[in-house]
């Protein structure tokens, strides 16, 4: 009887503690692929360029960077439950905040805004991570965490089906061919219209999460385990960095996130590119986003037979092929190697996370994995740099040519040279585990 309990993935008294975590994992992914969608909104509704823009990945990204170390303190010092509280309040924080910035209809406002939301997804991800580990035996943590990670992409597919229906679909000034041209009552009026249809979406998740915040109020949840003594942070610092697999993992995991916040980010200008509209975009994005899906599925099936730096690597030198397509390919075929690049990228996130932390002990492991969450932080500051580069010509995507392909489709060199990174970083792992 003792031995069919170690096998269960989730024990029977954990089941509804276990549900409520795992639907962190969605409420962040619907975060993730609601705000992708708005660099392009904010672009056209505020008459902004793509660098201008890129504020809104800077702010959502940079509040993971500022927050994941001080979530991981305090969970040292608290419980789980009491910091995914606090991440909930937050999170519901920021997103009621796109209400008063709808109303001043300033940008600053709607970026600070979700850089308050992303120090409750800091958080939560600090927390349900090595929560879900840590509800039950330690023979299926690694199958548990996968279980609650594959929630994370429904949350992504939902947001974006949020984003594109209820946002794109209604801007004004994405129907209007030439909104710069109008007089600036029309434009006032329009852009008033707009920022109300941006507003919505935040301030009803903001809503929703103040329900999911009174649910994990009133639910028993099990205490962490891990208490006694513990060692100084000085001295977890001193041995993390000492870990070649940790803190070469700690730059594979910033260029990753940038290279998927760029993926994503920028397929819509990609696809303004070769004359696809923002709602058509969209639907390539969701594609993206089922193969993104089905790419976690088959790479953790994968792991049972290839070993995780070298299936890490694979996938990287698969990325690698497809993003040389999205730049060098004109037209609709580099739209679609674009698109492929969202399956290489499935199982990037997880298995370095899981290759970082591999041989490092349980305390160390807490302080680690915020490192892993600040790294998040690639996400905030490698979209701006691609920003940069499409503006090198002008607002438009293909004012100039470089190397003899657009601006918009040379920006995506950025990730590439982190996908180079990535492979050498699975070959390294791969080359030392044997």
């Amino acid at each position: 009887m003792s031995n069919k309990t170690k096998l269960q993935i989730v024990p029977k008294n954990m089941l509804l503690p276990f549900i409520l975590v795992t639907s962190l994992f969605a409420l962040w992914g619907f975060a993730n692929a609601v705000t992708d969608p708005m660099v392009q909104a904010f672009k056209k509704v505020l008459e902004l360029s793509n660098s201008q823009a890129a504020w809104v990945q800077m702010a959502f990204y940079g509040g993971y960077f500022c927050m994941a170390l001080p979530a991981s303190i305090f969970m040292r010092k608290y419980s789980y439950k009491t910091g995914i509280l606090i991440g909930l309040a937050l999170y519901a924080v920021g997103a009621l905040l796109f209400y008063p910035a709808a109303t001043t209809e300033e940008f600053w406002f709607f970026c600070l805004g979700l850089y308050i939301l992303t120090f409750g997804l800091a958080f939560l991800e600090t927390a349900a991570n090595p929560y879900a580990l840590a509800m039950g035996p330690k023979e299926t943590a690694t199958q548990r965490l996968n279980l609650a990670q594959a929630f994370n992409p429904v949350g992504l597919i939902l947001g974006l089906f949020v984003a594109q229906q209820f946002v794109l679909k209604n801007l004004q000034s994405d129907d209007i061919e030439n909104f710069s041209s109008l007089d600036a009552a029309s434009k006032i009026l329009i852009k008033t219209s707009d920022l109300l249809v941006i507003r919505n979406p935040y301030v009803i998740l903001g809503l929703v999460l103040i329900g999911v915040f009174v649910l994990f109020l009133v639910s028993k949840m099990p205490q962490s385990k891990e208490e006694g003594s513990l060692p100084s942070i000085k001295e977890t610092f001193k041995n993390l960095a000492k870990n070649k697999n940790y803190s070469l993992g700690v730059l594979a995991q910033i260029l990753y996130v940038g290279a998927q916040i760029m993926c994503w980010t920028y397929i819509y200008q990609y696809a303004e590119g070769i004359g696809v509209d923002s709602v058509t975009a969209g639907y390539y994005q969701m594609v993206a986003f089922i193969l993104f899906t089905i790419g976690r599925a088959v790479g953790t099936y994968m792991l049972r037979f290839i070993g995780s730096g070298k299936l890490l690597m694979f996938f990287a030198l698969l990325a690698i092929a497809l993003v040389l397509g999205t730049i060098f390919i004109q037209g609709s075929f580099g739209l679609y190697t674009l698109v492929g690049v969202s399956f290489c990228m499935s199982l990037m996130f997880p298995t370095i996370y899981g290759i970082a932390l591999g041989d490092l002990t349980e305390e160390q492991s807490k302080i680690g994995s915020a490192g892993l969450v600040m790294a998040i932080v690639g996400g905030a500051l490698m979209p701006k740099l691609q920003g940069m580069i499409i503006d090198l010509g002008g607002n438009g995507v293909s004012d100039t040519q470089i190397l003899g392909v657009s601006e918009v489709n040379f920006s995506f060199i950025l990730p590439l040279f982190c996908f180079i990174y990535i492979t050498w970083y699975g070959a390294s792992v791969n080359r030392h585990s044997n």
